[in-house]
């Protein structure tokens, strides 16, 4: 690879803000390194447990690398991010974290997981393996309206979109709002299933290593990408899977139902504990819309890809 600028992750902060002094600027095409705090910030390490969970400062949560300076880009154009690389450090966690999560008023407890990884594979508890799959969860700029925002909701710039589209190869682009969209990365995972339902993934520190673009006057509505990773899991699909369901009006509620009966089956079938079920759920179970035409119901999926037990 090319030569190419690192930002260093001390150079890290906690919500956006378009009066942030920018680390480095680029021109579009060059590199940038991102070197990626955990969504802890650190405060979390290999040897904790539960009891670490309650005292978290999420005054610290989150933190993303940057802001980085794009020559060139204005308000009405795109950035372009280019996912090349990842290196990571070999260990993740996840976590409950009472009041955060899709069933948070079930699962009231703090609660704590370590799993270890290389390049193929995150060994999640004996006899349950995940893909690796590395992505930046938050990637976004600075948003016009002053002041400071919580890097914690998703924006129209980007910012905590935790797409596992992002990986090696795939494309990001973000609408711009400020001159020079002032990039941040951050919140990388070593693995996850689309909807993050516990609220964490197999949360871990990553370098990122990315090539910037600009699309002129773009004029995106929101963040769109391009991926050549298909959305099924590329290991042990011949397993098939197992697909438990939620109908009703309400898509947040058919959600929590469809995520009931995963967690359900994976204790009937698997042995589960109610919480590392639905940690498991958060990192390997993909959510997915079955139907949202047919009124008054709609219906949603919660597919468990059978090929993650040995």
């Amino acid at each position: 690879m090319s030569s190419y600028q690192t930002i260093h992750s001390h150079h890290s902060h906690h919500g956006w803000d378009n009066t942030l002094v920018p680390v480095k600027h680029v021109v579009p095409g060059e590199i940038v390194e991102f070197e990626v705090r955990d969504a802890s910030g650190g405060q979390l390490t290999a040897k904790s447990d539960a009891s670490a969970v309650p005292s978290l400062d999420f005054a610290c949560i989150n933190p993303v690398t940057g802001p980085l300076y794009v020559e060139g880009a204005e308000p009405g154009d795109a950035i372009a991010v280019e996912m090349l690389d990842f290196a990571g450090v070999g260990w993740g966690w996840t976590a409950i974290i009472p009041g955060f999560g899709l069933l948070a008023e079930e699962f009231s407890s703090p609660f704590l997981h370590i799993s270890e990884y290389d390049d193929q594979r995150v060994r999640f508890v004996d006899g349950i393996e995940l893909e690796t799959a590395p992505f930046p969860g938050t990637v976004g700029l600075a948003p016009a309206a002053p002041g400071h925002h919580s890097v914690v909701p998703p924006r129209r710039v980007g910012g905590n979109l935790d797409l596992r589209d992002l990986t090696r190869g795939s494309t990001l682009y973000l609408p711009i709002e400020v001159p020079g969209g002032l990039l941040s990365v951050g919140d990388t995972h070593a693995a996850q299933g689309d909807g993050e339902v516990c609220g964490t993934a197999v949360e871990t520190q990553f370098s990122v290593t990315v090539r910037i673009g600009l699309l002129k006057q773009a004029n995106l509505p929101a963040p769109q990408c391009e991926t050549t990773r298909s959305l099924r899991r590329s290991r042990r699909d011949d397993k098939g899977f197992y697909v438990t369901t939620g109908v009703g009006p309400d898509l947040m509620q058919a959600s929590r139902d469809a995520i009931r009966a995963m967690i359900d089956h994976l204790g009937k079938h698997y042995g589960l504990a109610p919480e590392m079920a639905y940690a498991l759920c958060s990192v390997a179970v993909d959510m997915r819309i079955g139907e949202i035409v047919d009124i008054p119901n709609w219906v949603v999926a919660a597919q468990l890809p059978k090929g993650i037990f040995l």
